[in-house]
């Protein structure tokens, strides 16, 4: 287990720059797909915020590989999931179930196993 931890370790101090990129662009995509769904489908300001963001999300996300490696930093994508459901939560008063629970600890398992390992 020793073993595994400190590669995860040495794995986040090589890529760090691109990884905290990688996290902000997939919470700017997370934002933007909220401000998305707050423009109820209607051309407004809401909808071209949520335009900017997501645009910045995937501006970020090019910068980031320029920081890291890609099986490292690509598996972070999928933290936006996790982002959604707190936003979702937090301005929208959706319900956080059992299942998105589940789901979160598995994106975020995932995650790690997946790019933590950068060989």
């Amino acid at each position: 287990m020793g073993l595994i931890s400190e590669k995860f370790i040495q794995s986040l101090q090589k890529n760090k720059i691109g990884v905290f990129i990688m996290l902000f662009a997939a919470l700017c995509t997370a934002f933007g797909q909220m401000f998305w769904k707050l423009s109820d489908g209607a051309i407004n300001v809401l909808l071209m915020v949520g335009f900017l963001l997501y645009f910045m999300g995937a501006a970020l996300m090019v910068i980031a590989f320029r920081f890291g490696s890609l099986s490292v930093l690509h598996p972070l994508l999928s933290i936006g999931y996790v982002f959604a459901v707190f936003l979702g939560a937090f301005f929208l008063q959706e319900a956080i179930t059992m299942e998105n629970i589940i789901g979160t600890v598995l994106i975020v398992m995932g995650t790690a196993l997946i790019g933590g390992g950068d060989h």
